[in-house]
C-alpha cells in the first residue's frame, strides 16, 4: 500500500531567494491543492531576506526545508531540490507564481492519460499582487524539440515530469542563464514529444524585479542557448531567434 502511494506523489521544488513578499503564497497555492498526495521542497537559496523566516513556519512532514550557504542560482537551488525529491513526479513552482488548486490533479490525470514522460499547461499572466490579468497563454497539444527552439511557451511552474520515464540527470539543470529552457531542450532531444494540456492550471506573476521582465536580456539569454548551448550554426540560430521572437511578442501583449 505504501509502494502504492509513493508511485502517485509529486515532488514539488521551489528555490527561494529573497522572496520574503511572495513565496508564502505560493506555498499556500500548494497547501490548496485538491490533489493529496505531493512533497514540498523549499530551497533557500542564500536569502538575506526574512524568506527563510517565512518558509520555516510552514515546515511539516510534507513541506521540508533544503538550505544553500549563499546564493548560488535558480539552477543550483532547483537541482538541491530534485535530489531530495521521491515522488514518482516531478514538478517545479517559482517562488512567486501560484497555482489553480486542482493544478496537480489535472496534470496527474493528464500524465496517466497520455502516458507521456514530459507536461505542461497553459497559464495566464498576473500582477504583482497576484491578480489574473486576462492574458491568457494557450499552449500546443503536443511540442517537440525543434518545435521548442521557436517557441518558448514552456513555463517552469507549468511542468510535470514522470520519473519513471527519465532519469535523474535527465532533469538537472545546466547552471547558465535560462536554465529551465535548456533542460526543457535537453529532455526533447530524447524524447518524441512534451503533451500540453490547454488549461489555465498556475499564474505567472510578472513583477519589474524578475529577469525575465528585461527584454534586453532575456533576446540575450536566448541567444546565447543557441550559439553556446545548443551549438546552432548562425543562420539556424537566426531562423529559430525569428520564431521565437514572433511567438514572445504573441504571449505577452
Amino acid at each position: 500500500m505504501k509502494e502504492a502511494k509513493k508511485n502517485q506523489l509529486v515532488s514539488i521544488v521551489v528555490p527561494v531567494h529573497n522572496a520574503e513578499r511572495f513565496v508564502g503564497e505560493a506555498i499556500e497555492s500548494v497547501l490548496a491543492q485538491t490533489y493529496p498526495d505531493w512533497e514540498l521542497i523549499l530551497v533557500d537559496d542564500g536569502s538575506t531576506d526574512n524568506s527563510a523566516n517565512v518558509i520555516k513556519k510552514y515546515k511539516s512532514n510534507k513541506v521540508k526545508i533544503a538550505s544553500l550557504a549563499k546564493n548560488a542560482g535558480a539552477a543550483k537551488a532547483r537541482n538541491r531540490g530534485i535530489s531530495e525529491a521521491k515522488g514518482r513526479y516531478l514538478c517545479f513552482l517559482d517562488a512567486d507564481d501560484l497555482w489553480t488548486p486542482e493544478k496537480l490533479e489535472k496534470q496527474v490525470k493528464f500524465m496517466q492519460e497520455k502516458n507521456c514522460a514530459f507536461s505542461f499547461t497553459g497559464y495566464e499572466f498576473a500582477d504583482a499582487e497576484g491578480q489574473p490579468n486576462g492574458k491568457v497563454v494557450h499552449v500546443p497539444s503536443t511540442i517537440t524539440y525543434r518545435q521548442a527552439l521557436r517557441n518558448t511557451t514552456i513555463w517552469t511552474s507549468t511542468v510535470m515530469f514522470d520519473m519513471r520515464k527519465l532519469t535523474h540527470e535527465d532533469v538537472l539543470m545546466p547552471d547558465i542563464a535560462s536554465e529551465d529552457t535548456a533542460t526543457w531542450w535537453n529532455i526533447l532531444r530524447k524524447i518524441k514529444c512534451a503533451y500540453g494540456l490547454d488549461e489555465v492550471l498556475s499564474y505567472y506573476r510578472r513583477s519589474g524585479g524578475t529577469l525575465s521582465a528585461n527584454k534586453a536580456v532575456a533576446i540575450k539569454r536566448i541567444w546565447n542557448l543557441y550559439r553556446k548551448h545548443e551549438k546552432l550554426g548562425l543562420l539556424r540560430s537566426s531562423a529559430n531567434f525569428v520564431g521565437y521572437a514572433f511567438n514572445a511578442v504573441r504571449r505577452r501583449v
